[in-house]
């Protein structure tokens, strides 16, 4: 499957920062133009993905839910 196939509108293309790796799970630190994107996605999808610090992604982001909080 290509880029173009994905019908995910926020689309952040930055480089892995850091890798804090899990037994099951890992939280993955992706710095954009825009900030830090993290993601938690399974170990198993790093290591079958290749990922490592300084990889470059493509952070897709589909929320079905926004939450805030009332700042002072």
């Amino acid at each position: 499957m290509s880029i173009s196939e994905i019908n995910v509108r926020n689309q952040f293309r930055g480089i892995i920062k850091e890798i804090i790796r899990g037994s099951v799970v890992s939280e993955v630190d992706v710095e954009t133009a825009n900030g830090i994107v993290t993601s938690i996605i399974t170990t198993r999808s790093i290591a079958d993905l290749e990922l490592k610090v300084g990889s470059e992604v493509i952070a897709l982001v589909k929320a079905t839910d926004v939450s805030l909080a009332k700042i002072a």
